[in-house]
């Protein structure tokens, strides 16, 4: 058994590590509130812009079709995954980038294989489990996060859509966690780029009628890169309210084992001490009949 002095030092240990991991609980729930509002707000914009496109979209001549919806023969392949700049949350960012790897592994085995794939993190720490793992990352936006704003990333945005446009890419898969509430995330992957079509195969006739002004293909082409940008905004959005959510529920849970592991070393420091107690007692006792024998 441990002497008193180590049980000692270890229970004030716990003790300061119980603190901090408190506090950044503390901070990780004040965040999430502002964070959970701003997907919130944003979600329904987003969802509704994208089936209203997908209905449009549909409703074009194929000679019509915009650029960003060219169905194209995937040679070159972009995955843009976005975990967090920072640790301490749990399994966040090592399940959305086993998912990012399992998608290039599995969708994009030969893409992967000849060298034709490559990866944009946007948060430190997934770039950092593909280099441990050696899959081309090609660049990172780690600042975005810094500072989260539309603006920020639309500019982003707009380069990635460059990319598909000039034929860099071929295709840009988008992997984020999705926030569902503190405790739940979702790793979701879905494409970006080209823009697919409505999950329900629509015509024109299905389409109600409308007077379009300047045209129906004026409006998608205008639709599109708005679109594009607010479901980029959007997943990033996502994935920082899932980044504190998930250290805020590990926080908690450390905080937790600390206090149980406080309170079984305080256990264990009783006991010591009242070994000890006894021994000197023991001590003592034999000593005085030592004595008086």
């Amino acid at each position: 058994m441990a002497n008193l002095k180590e049980i000692r030092t270890r229970i004030a240990s716990v003790k300061t590590t119980r603190q901090v991991t408190s506090a950044m609980k503390m901070v990780s729930a004040a965040k999430l509130k502002k964070a959970q509002d701003a997907i919130l707000q944003i979600r329904p914009y987003a969802v509704k812009l994208s089936e209203l496109l997908s209905t449009l979209s549909t409703a074009l001549d194929d000679a019509d079709s915009s650029v960003y919806t060219e169905q194209r023969n995937p040679v070159k392949v972009l995955i843009v995954l976005v975990s967090s700049n920072r640790g301490l949350c749990g399994g966040f960012n090592s399940y959305v980038t086993k998912n990012a790897m399992s998608l290039a592994k599995t969708k994009y085995g030969s893409q992967l294989k000849a060298g034709n794939l490559d990866f944009v993190v946007i948060g430190k720490q997934a770039g950092k489990i593909l280099n441990s793992y050696h899959f081309p990352v090609r660049g990172d936006r780690n600042s975005l996060f810094d500072d989260l704003t539309f603006d920020n990333v639309s500019a982003v945005t707009q380069s990635i859509m460059n990319d598909f446009v000039s034929g860099k890419y071929d295709r840009v898969e988008l992997v984020y966690n999705k926030f569902i509430n503190a405790a739940i995330q979702e790793q979701v992957s879905e494409q970006l780029l080209p823009v697919l079509p409505a999950a329900v195969v629509n015509t024109k006739q299905n389409i109600p009628f409308y007077i379009f002004e300047p045209s129906l293909e004026a409006i998608v082409e205008e639709l599109i890169p708005r679109s594009l940008k607010i479901q980029f905004f959007k997943a990033l959005l996502d994935s920082y309210a899932a980044e504190h959510g998930a250290r805020m529920t590990a926080m908690h849970k450390a905080t937790d084992n600390a206090s149980e592991l406080i309170d079984e070393l305080t256990l264990t420091f009783n006991k010591a001490r009242q070994a000890a107690i006894t021994n000197a007692i023991l001590e003592v006792t034999n000593g005085s009949e030592a004595l008086n024998g």
